[in-house]
């Protein structure tokens, strides 16, 4: 009986993990099947990036909503801007702005995306900008589809990551790292990010060979926020763009991505390496749409004046060439004969079309959608919609296409094959300036007013990560890769580099730790023979003593074969002082003759605004009238985390009773100026948002001291103080101005500012000196 009960309990456990294995391998194979069939339809479902999934404003999704209506109408909120929403998984996530003048701030704010509640935001105030009005907001946040992180950049240029619970990664100040510009119109666009880089588009007037002002792509470790390439594919910029990025993978392994320039140009870049790879100009004034692919050709559009025509505007389809430059080749400059097709008729200054089965829509300047035949560019169908259209553009998603007008009304349109349908209409509250999102059932809109999420209220499943497969066409190393590509180090500290080896295609081999030989360089092109006042160790650590000086210079490593570049600035801890009387060679000529020295280099954005040059006797700094591009001059000598500091010099204004010019500093991110035209001293962060004045009356070519501070108080306010004298006489005891700053700028870059209108009248300053306060 005994042997029985045994044998009876060991059937019972034989069955028993017989069971539980079978159902642990079906658990396993279930889990594996959801793994591959919903982790890239899940990238599907959400809207990563500013033009979708496809890069090209197209989504996979089904069951939306085919009426925008009341009945519809999930949730809204109250949020100004012309953002995209970016959707991952449950969480929304938009970039716009709240209140008006000295209280505007931009925000990035993460919603629940069934229910519309605000799960967290993060406000940025403005500074240094030229944005007027209240046009900010204009852009996109991206999500990193392996992590849910997302990162986006302000108006003023902060590129910020953080995780999906809003917990800051890190942050950079493209305007007091890179010398970014702004401009009045506020289009900032937005980073996208690509493997494990976060990509912008940006005009910068950077140091050394990237001082002159140019369109350029940057690169960043999506972990660290290391510059890892930066490319500048154009030529001198006639106005700002801020035309959205369209990946591709290429036959044979190659990442490319397309874009449009300030200067005019439709660019291909290698998106692992930055390499520019080849161009083709369309018009004279910046390109902002987005392009789209279409088999062979590259499909662009613009709403600016053409190379070879006084019209305005075109669609163009460009033959892509069959042969790229390979790494280090110079990019390739096509001209009319890579033009497959254009259509004149279509004008669209900032929308960017969509790209279904060989059609083309998008909205253009006469407030029309229009469609066309991807392979031609002939017409199909036209359908008016709007009395007018500016930046907005459709998505299409279900089958339809979901499209906002300026006038704020948003259109649901069927294509029914030779003529378009509309399927329903609604008026939003204020203008719609961007394209709808759309993302697990629901379509996001912004308008100018408002945040509205049209469709299901289910909820959403939860974000699943992505990570692209790493197959490698060749292991055969091609290059070396130096990260950061670009640095900034304060005295005082050390950086450590991180060298990888590159295949054919820009793809990462491995990390290379073994075998590198490290030495400082200067380029034989260099016009600035320099190097940086720190030393690189033999396991690639470079260290800046204490006392080390503020300095620029470039380092090189090789490991015998191949080798890479970086290149950077040390900026030296305060105090700071200049006044130019050793170190300069007048050695150069400018257009108007004079005898000068290029500026220090490590100056940001210097060396094409400023001139060191003899005057009476006396070295100073001169700025640059060759063109009225440089008529304003914004440009950095320190470390942006600089606080509780001073900023004084001797400054000079030339001029007469019509035209005076300004000149002034730049303290922890406000330009202290006297105003040459309006007798006054001011301080600005931005015109419309924090600008506080005296009457302050000074003469023309005399030398006057400026001295400017800001102190945080206890309450956390700030009390901005300047105070301006005649050269030779006693400090005042009391400041010309003070202005308190309820919302104020707690760290920022010293700096030297010049304005001089329609570049014809001069400024000089000289004896810069910047020390921590007392």
């Amino acid at each position: 009986m005994l042997r029985k009960m045994n044998y009876k309990t060991y059937l019972l456990c034989l069955l028993t993990v017989l069971l539980t294995n079978c159902s642990t391998q079906i658990k396993k194979d279930s889990l594996s099947l959801v793994e591959k069939e919903m982790t890239p339809n899940q990238v599907n479902k959400d809207w990563l990036f500013w033009r979708g999934p496809t890069g090209g404003g197209v989504s996979a999704q089904s069951n939306l909503p085919d009426s925008l209506s009341a009945n519809s109408l999930l949730w809204e909120y109250a949020i100004q801007g012309g953002g995209v929403p970016v959707v991952a998984g449950g969480k929304a996530y938009q970039f716009g702005y709240y209140g008006v003048g000295n209280e505007l701030q931009e925000a990035l704010v993460c919603f629940d995306a069934s229910s519309g509640e605000v799960l967290w935001e993060r406000l940025h105030s403005d500074f240094i900008s030229d944005i007027v009005y209240n046009r900010y907001g204009v852009g996109a946040a991206c999500i990193d589809s392996a992590t849910g992180n997302v990162y986006f950049q302000t108006s003023p240029g902060l590129l910020i990551g953080y995780d999906s619970d809003g917990n800051k990664l890190w942050e950079r100040s493209l305007m007091e790292e890179f010398a970014r510009l702004t401009f009045p119109n506020g289009r900032t666009g937005g980073p996208c990010v690509d493997g494990d880089l976060v990509i912008i588009h940006a005009i910068t007037a950077n140091w050394g060979k990237q001082g002159p002002a140019r369109d350029r792509f940057y690169a960043f470790d999506k972990k660290s926020g290391d510059l890892v390439w930066s490319s500048t594919p154009g030529i001198t910029p006639k106005d700002s763009s801020f035309s959205p990025l369209t990946f591709e993978d290429l036959p044979g392994g190659r990442r490319v991505f397309y874009s449009g320039t300030g200067c005019g140009h439709i660019v291909c870049i290698d998106a692992r390496t930055g390499q520019a790879l080849w161009r083709f100009q369309m018009s004279y004034g910046g390109v902002n749409s987005g392009v789209v692919i279409h088999e062979d050709y590259v499909i662009a559009v613009h709403g600016k004046e053409n190379i070879d025509s006084s019209n305005i505007g075109r669609m163009v389809a460009i033959k892509k060439p069959k042969n790229l430059p390979s790494l280090n080749e110079d990019l390739i400059v096509l001209n009319k004969d890579s033009e497959v097709w254009r259509n004149n008729s279509i004008e669209a200054f900032t929308s960017s079309p969509v790209y279904r089965d060989g059609r083309l829509y998008v909205t253009i300047k006469r407030g029309e959608l229009v469609c066309l035949a991807a392979d031609s560019g002939e017409e199909i169908w036209t359908l008016k919609l709007a009395p007018d259209q500016v930046h907005a553009s459709p998505t299409w998603a279900d089958g339809k296409l979901y499209v906002p007008m300026f006038d704020g009304r948003v259109s649901v349109v069927k294509d029914r094959g030779n003529e378009a349908e509309i399927l329903s209409q609604m008026q939003l509250e204020g203008s719609c300036l961007s394209a709808p999102s759309v993302a697990h059932g629901r379509v996001f809109v912004q308008s100018k007013k408002k945040l509205y999420c049209f469709g299901t209220s289910k909820t959403a499943p939860a974000f699943i990560s992505h990570k692209k497969d790493q197959n490698f066409s060749s292991k055969v190393p091609f290059s070396l890769q130096v990260v950061p590509a670009e640095f900034s180090i304060k005295s005082g500290s050390a950086l450590p580099f991180t060298v990888y080896s590159l295949n054919k295609n820009g793809k990462r081999i491995e990390e290379v730790k073994e075998g590198l030989t490290w030495e400082k360089w200067i380029p034989p092109t260099a016009k600035v023979q320099s190097v940086v006042d720190a030393e690189i160790t033999s396991n690639g650590v470079l260290v800046a003593s204490k006392d080390a000086k503020l300095s620029a210079g470039a380092l090189r490593v090789s490991n015998g074969k191949l080798f890479g570049i970086t290149r950077g600035r040390v900026l030296q801890d305060l105090p700071y002082s200049e006044n130019f009387e050793t170190g300069f060679t007048l050695s150069q000529k400018s257009s108007d003759q004079i005898s000068f020295s290029y500026a220090p280099l490590s100056w940001l954005g210097a060396r094409m605004r400023w001139q060191i040059q003899n005057l009476n006797g006396n070295m100073v700094a001169g700025n640059t009238l060759d063109r009225v591009l440089f008529q304003r001059a914004i440009n950095f000598v320190g470390h942006k985390d600089m606080a509780n500091y001073t900023a004084q010099a001797e400054v000079m204004t030339d001029g007469d009773r019509r035209i005076k010019s300004n000149i002034g500093l730049i303290n922890q991110r406000y330009i202290f100026a006297l105003i040459g035209n309006s007798q006054k001293l001011e301080v600005v962060s931005n015109y419309d948002r924090f600008r506080h004045s005296v009457p302050f009356s000074f003469k023309t070519n005399t030398w006057y001291h400026l001295k400017t501070r800001v102190d945080i108080l206890k309450g956390g306010t700030g009390m901005i103080r300047a105070k301006a004298w005649l050269k030779g006489e006693a400090e005042p005891s009391d400041w010309t101005l003070e202005a308190s700053h309820i919302n104020p700028h707690l760290h920022g870059a010293p700096g030297v500012y010049a304005m001089s209108p329609q570049s014809k009248k001069k400024v000089y300053f000289d004896n810069l000196l910047i020390s921590y306060n007392n």
